[in-house]
């Protein structure tokens, strides 16, 4: 039993773009499917599908320039032993507006940036850059 899955998802892309892998596998849920298809929308991924019936799995496909990945980092925020939640007024920005914060709020999984723009708060899930 995996008691963080967000994490081993973040893990997952992060080890895989450090090696330059062209994609990576994660089991599927609706919630890590959310964080890549956001990836794939701010420019980080190339591509995200579900593949299989059964046993679904994400194929993230990644992008780089040159032997860089353009992802430089992932970093867990909100995690199962202690939880973020902010305001609208107080979501983070990251890396002063250059990087992403990406937040489960009521309206599902969205951009720090889309969350101020509806003014909803919510669980600062992670922070990509």
């Amino acid at each position: 039993m995996m008691t963080d899955p967000i994490a081993d998802m973040l893990a997952r892309v992060r080890n895989a773009s450090a090696a330059l892998l062209p994609e990576v596998r994660i089991p599927h849920s609706n919630m890590k499917e959310s964080i890549a298809r956001i990836l794939v929308k701010q420019g980080y991924a190339g591509d995200c599908k579900v593949e299989g019936d059964l046993k679904k799995t994400i194929v993230v496909s990644l992008k780089y320039n040159g032997r860089e990945g353009v992802i430089k980092g992932l970093r867990r925020v909100s995690r199962p032993g202690l939880r973020q939640y902010v305001n609208a007024q107080h979501i983070p920005r990251v890396l002063r507006g250059l990087g992403t914060a990406i937040l489960s709020t009521s309206r599902g999984i969205i951009t720090g940036q889309d969350a101020r723009k509806a003014n909803v708060g919510g669980e600062v899930v992670c922070y990509v850059w």
